[in-house]
């Protein structure tokens, strides 16, 4: 199963984090594509982000599950666009918001992002479990 990692990936910390949710999928079994790593084969040196785009879009079409960074005051508006496009598909979706701001009682972030997950973790630790028991309820071996 392929796993498409989506995040903010702006800045060493971000990414950083971004590495460690990839880490949790592949040790749970699944293929990852993490979109600063695995840029287009035929995109050499060039920044073109239309090209970005395109092929971050034909990874999100190949993706089984989708796990996002939702970290922050508010999410990653193209994370927020990723998770969108991926619930329209009818993707597994995964949040991961290890932040302490809460916007309300009963709402950890953006409700339209919030009630599309199919599960949101609040750890790396409580995403690790769930990625461990969703694989192996597909039939995945841990690596």
């Amino acid at each position: 199963m392929y796993a498409y990692i989506a995040g903010p990936l702006f800045n060493e910390g971000e990414r950083w984090f971004d590495e460690q949710i990839n880490a949790a999928a592949e040790a749970a079994g699944f293929e990852t594509f993490l979109p600063h790593r695995d840029q287009s084969p035929d995109s050499g040196d060039t920044f073109d982000p239309e090209r970005i785009f395109h092929w971050d879009v034909q990874n999100l079409e190949r993706a089984d599950l989708v796990i996002a960074n939702l970290n922050g005051v508010t999410s990653d508006d193209g994370t927020a666009w990723e998770l969108g496009y991926a619930y329209a598909r009818g993707k597994h979706l995964v949040g991961v918001y290890t932040d302490m701001r809460l916007t309300f009682d009963d709402q950890v972030v953006n409700l339209m992002l919030q009630f599309s997950l199919n599960r949101l973790v609040r750890s790396l630790t409580e995403l690790e479990d769930y990625l461990q028991g969703f694989a192996q309820e597909q039939g995945l071996r841990p690596r």
